[in-house]
């Protein structure tokens, strides 16, 4: 009886501490499902702190900004990457990107893209604790896009994607609900602005992009309506600047931001869960969803700032060859707490090339310690300019 009292005393302090604590303070971590198309799946980005939005155009630009691809210096090209993921903890969840583009004319680009990311092989038990089955669940995601060049410097594009979820295998069920896997449809779109400059006498190039990703239905892995969750819809703005150092030396800074355009999770009433007390209703439909989470958080202005990532990164060239990249990534703690370093380089060979990228956790003993990623492009048919 007597460790019961303490126990009840210590959570009511909790609770009193808790109240006492400022909104923005607390921690409040956005809800999606398909996390894996939030996870940069390329070496060169991710050497760079996950910046990819700007930067100069290569074959993976369909993941970060579709279109850069208008600008690309090749007629065709196609791009494999793999990333072991949370190594430290398993071994057999993966995420692996194939894409391709090619083109049209020189102011029109098709690209594809397959995402997909297998979670290990896990078994299922029901409530009671009986065997019910093995399974490796797995995700993907399948797109085609479409660049347009407007002039010599603006450029736009919109990407359609099927995305579908299986982590079940359908069999097993919760809370007497059958599970079955989950689909959804989205849609990108993105521009993309750059313009030739010259830097402390220095030939150089300055760009920005905009980016709306995964903009589309809510995904549901019951036939329960009620427990239909948000995919990761997002607003993405970046920017670069390539300084030209001399005939064979480069360089290249880049900065992305990042907000998740889905509601904040509201503060309810320890008592009444469903009594809101602070922020907006997070079960909306999604055209509400996308306005809402500019203004819903709990804290206000503030814990709305908190919700936006970052990620800068730099890259230099050597002869257009070699690469050296650096970077780093930083969500605030509250909102996750996600904070790393990363390296990487790349080696060019006529049509090939080869990179990887290292990524360093700021927090001791993280999951994502030691992930490494590793890619390899292939481009076809130099084009001439515009």
């Amino acid at each position: 009886m007597k460790n019961i009292l303490l126990g009840l005393f210590f959570a009511l302090c909790g609770q009193l501490l808790l109240a006492q604590q400022p909104y923005h303070e607390r921690l409040n971590v956005i809800r999606t499902v398909v996390p894996f198309l939030t996870i940069a799946p390329d070496s060169r980005a991710g050497g760079m702190g996950d910046a990819g939005i700007a930067t100069s155009p290569d074959v993976f630009s369909s993941h970060w900004n579709a279109a850069k691809l208008a600008f690309v210096d090749n007629n065709s090209g196609a791009g494999l990457s793999y990333v072991p993921w949370l190594t430290t903890l398993v071994n057999d969840i993966n995420i692996a990107l194939l894409t391709g583009f090619t083109r049209v004319d020189q102011r029109q680009v098709i690209s594809s893209r397959l995402l997909y990311s297998s979670l290990g092989n896990i078994h299922f038990y029901d409530d009671l604790g009986n065997y019910q089955l093995n399974f490796r669940p797995h995700e993907f995601a399948i797109d085609a896009a479409y660049t347009r060049l407007f002039s010599e410097k603006i450029s736009g594009a919109v990407a359609f994607r099927f995305i579908y979820s299986n982590l079940s295998g359908g069999m097993y069920s919760s809370d007497g609900t059958a599970t079955k896997p989950g689909v959804s449809y989205a849609a990108d779109i993105s521009g993309f602005w750059h313009n030739d400059i010259s830097l402390m006498g220095k030939n150089a190039n300055i760009a920005v992009g905009l980016v709306f990703s995964n903009i589309g239905s809510k995904m549901n892995y019951s036939d329960s309506k009620a427990s239909s969750d948000f995919i990761p819809m997002n607003m993405g703005v970046g920017s670069a600047l390539k300084v030209d150092i001399d005939g064979y030396n480069s360089i290249t800074f880049a900065l992305d931001l990042n907000k998740l355009l889905v509601p904040t999770p509201p503060i309810t009433s320890a008592a009444k869960p469903d009594s809101i007390i602070a922020g907006k209703n997070e079960k909306v439909a999604v055209p509400v969803a996308i306005f809402q989470s500019f203004y819903d958080a709990p804290g206000g202005f503030r814990e709305e700032m908190r919700e936006i990532t970052y990620s800068t990164g730099v890259e230099y060239w050597y002869s257009n060859v070699f690469a050296l990249r650096g970077g780093y990534f930083h969500q605030h703690e509250t909102k996750g707490n996600l904070r790393y370093f990363t390296l990487g380089a790349g080696f060019k060979l006529n049509a090939f090339t080869l990179d990887f990228s290292y990524l360093m956790p700021v927090v001791q003993n993280h999951p994502l310690a030691r992930t490494l990623r590793f890619s390899l492009s292939f481009d076809v048919g130099y084009r001439s300019n515009v």
